[in-house]
């Protein structure tokens, strides 16, 4: 392949091709419940038992028949003998909420609703049957469907299932991304520095946002810009569900990630209508979808938000999350590259927006400084003081 980047793709065909490229992964394992929660369901979960188990008490009170409190009221209250057995006409039981309804009670009258004196229980108000009683089954129905195949569990799923009997889950397995960074000026961070050398950061970053959407990310070390190692660092992380490799993706003399993914696979995409992230680069290699992100770190962000954390949760049947998106006014305006879709950075202050970078793709602090960042459409020049924008959070 020359030195040039194959298209200038729009944001939504790159998506589209790449998206359609990922197989989901279908290895599954069973784990204790304990150990699911943010996992994703790989089968349907039924209700193996009721819940409740045994008609329950839902107030603090007295059981009892409703027929004996006809006519009941604080003027006139029915008077019933307390007993500590199953309950007959003319008797009641003390429950408290959650208790079994004993034998014989179909209602259960509040505690504020009665005067009580020695065994003798004055009822103030009329009851009709099932009163504050929770029935067999009202909140989970044995045989009912639960959570189907492919729900994020969240702490409260766990503790359905739990009152269900259900120890443990079927899920799918987290993916597995391998994360390599390449580059002759990259070093591992705490080495000291060399003039022309950085710490080699964009591993860091990647791996906590893989981590956070529901990965499993493995850092390799630092590839230096040779095509024959970078090809060999891919071909060595074939056992990853997904390959992310950070620079040398752009047309110089030393870039020649694109070239390896086409050597051992397809090269799908090659040049994005994005800003900053122009030259991020898309393929697969035996089926394993590869993003390969731009060396500058905003750069390589922006990648990683657009093409590699929904790569990710296409791979572990993982629901995409719902963005935070804040709508407020600019305080100062924002300019944008023409036909290409720009994604400024913007701090929020005093209840409106203000851009902290729209370019600079390798100041990394500008990311620190900002709250989110604001998507300008590649049609658009930018948007005046005032305008309302969207605000997507960090």
């Amino acid at each position: 392949m020359g030195r040039l980047f194959r298209s200038r793709m729009d944001v939504d065909t790159a998506k589209n091709i790449f998206f359609k490229a990922i197989r989901p992964i279908e290895r599954k394992e069973s784990v204790p419940l304990e150990a699911a929660n943010g996992r994703v369901l790989a089968s349907d979960i039924e209700a193996e038992q009721n819940v409740p188990h045994y008609k329950r008490a839902a107030m603090d009170g007295y059981a009892l028949k409703a027929n004996d409190t006809l006519g009941a009221a604080a003027p006139s209250p029915v008077l019933l003998t307390l007993t500590n057995g199953d309950v007959g006409p003319g008797t009641c039981h003390r429950v408290h909420t959650g208790s079994a309804i004993p034998k014989g009670a179909d209602a259960v009258v509040m505690l504020e609703d009665t005067r009580a004196s020695g065994t003798t229980v004055e009822i103030l108000s009329q009851l009709h049957p099932g009163k504050h009683v929770g029935a067999i089954g009202e909140d989970v129905a044995a045989g009912e469907l639960l959570l189907s195949s492919g729900h994020l569990l969240r702490p409260g799923d766990m503790a359905v299932l739990a009152s269900t009997g259900i120890s443990d889950v079927e899920i799918y397995h987290r993916p597995l991304v391998a994360i390599i960074p390449t580059g002759e000026e990259v070093v591992p961070m705490g080495k000291p520095l060399e003039a022309g050398q950085v710490w080699e950061t964009n591993s860091l970053m990647t791996a906590c946002y893989v981590r956070q959407a529901g990965g499993f990310p493995r850092i390799n070390d630092i590839v230096t810009d040779d095509p024959e190692l970078i090809r060999q660092a891919i071909q060595d992380n074939s056992d990853a569900d997904m390959i992310v490799i950070s620079g040398g993706t752009s047309v110089g003399e030393r870039d020649h990630v694109p070239a390896a993914v086409e050597a051992l696979g397809e090269l799908l995409v090659h040049g994005v209508a994005i800003s900053p992230g122009k030259p991020t680069a898309l393929g697969v290699v035996e089926g394993k979808p590869i993003l390969c992100m731009p060396g500058y770190p905003v750069a390589g962000l922006v990648a990683l938000l657009v093409f590699g954390i929904p790569a990710l949760q296409k791979l572990g049947h993982i629901p995409p999350r719902p963005e935070t998106v804040v709508s407020l006014p600019l305080k100062e305006k924002i300019t944008s590259r023409q036909g290409y879709q720009t994604y400024v950075r913007v701090r929020i202050t005093d209840g409106s927006v203000e851009p902290v970078m729209a370019s600079g793709a390798g100041i990394l602090s500008s990311v620190a400084k900002a709250d989110g960042y604001v998507v300008v459409p590649p049609n658009i020049e930018g948007y005046g003081v005032g305008t309302e924008v969207d605000v997507i959070w960090f």
